[in-house]
């Protein structure tokens, strides 16, 4: 028999194991309200990538790496078409709706590519750090990994982060909040933004998507265009309806240009994005303008 002593714990409570972020489930926070009283903040996200010939995929190979014996130039050159080719159909899309996105960036991107660079900030998009490219992760040890985020702001200065692959090492948040990165984008337990704790320091998550992604329903999920305009539909439906009892909600789209940048695909994102914005109250903004006005909502004592 065990003894009901073995199961009494001092420190027992409602919550997580762990000290990076407060036990709260959605229905018990206060809605949130949105700028002019919009029901849904549209967040779309358009990762631009940089996959190296010689990647090491170490310790795992994101989605999107090579595949084949070097030289891969068949995948290589597909994901380059993103860059060359398939970012401006997604603009275009984009443009068509009133759309400014976020941009994850590899620095390596902004480097490679100045172009592109500036074709982003004449839209008055949204950047975000993405890390160095897509090979290498927060797996340095923590002086290697502190070294690449400087480098990495040190080319495309950010307040918000994506790592790449969504890939942290135990040390990754403490060292984004050192480095004054606000907000990161990895953690995909909720539908709305939350306070983290990190090294003394406050960062806050944003609910980037891991489902409403091209990349994963496409490629990853071997799904076609049709269900992937039917998957951001059906997200798009349930939040829409949820926001008139429940306040403000945030749907995210995550999109590559080597994927939904291809003639036979951006239709369906186009498809997804007009039913999306025939609705009335939906606010498409940045990362950061949701950001902020979630925050100002807080302090106005809703969204928590």
């Amino acid at each position: 028999m065990i003894s009901d002593d073995y199961l009494k714990y001092p420190k027992r409570r409602l919550g997580m194991d762990h000290a990076r972020y407060e036990w709260s489930i959605l229905p018990n926070r206060k809605p949130v309200q949105w700028p002019g009283g919009a029901r849904v903040a549209l967040w779309v996200t358009v990762a631009l990538e940089w996959f190296p010939l010689d990647q090491k995929g170490q310790p795992f190979k994101p989605l999107g790496s090579l595949q084949n014996a070097y030289p891969d130039l068949r995948h290589y050159t597909l994901r380059d078409y993103g860059n060359r080719v398939g970012i401006f159909r997604v603009m275009k899309a984009l443009e068509r709706h009133g759309i400014r996105a976020s941009a994850p960036v590899n620095a390596a991107v902004a480097i490679r590519y100045p172009k592109l660079i500036q074709e982003i900030a004449a839209r008055k998009w949204e950047f975000l750090g993405h890390g160095l490219d897509m090979d290498h992760l927060h797996f340095q040890g923590m002086s290697g990994e502190k070294a690449l985020i400087e480098k990495c702001l040190s080319i495309l200065q950010t307040r918000g982060w994506l790592s790449p692959a969504k890939s942290e090492s135990a040390e990754t948040l403490d060292l984004l909040a050192q480095a004054g990165i606000e907000y990161v984008c990895d953690w995909v337990n909720d539908d709305m933004p939350y306070e983290i704790r990190a090294g003394g320091k406050t960062l806050y998550s944003m609910p980037h998507s891991n489902d409403i992604d091209d990349a994963t329903i496409l490629v990853g999920m071997h799904h076609d265009e049709d269900e992937f305009r039917d998957q951001v539909v059906d997200q798009f439906d349930v939040l829409y309806g949820e926001s008139a009892a429940r306040g403000g909600r945030i749907m995210h789209i995550a999109l590559h240009p080597w994927v939904i940048g291809q003639p036979y695909r951006i239709g369906s994102l186009e498809n997804a994005l007009a039913h999306i914005m025939r609705h009335p109250g939906v606010w498409p903004a940045t990362g950061a303008e949701i950001f902020d006005a979630w925050r100002l909502s807080c302090s106005a004592g809703t969204g928590r």
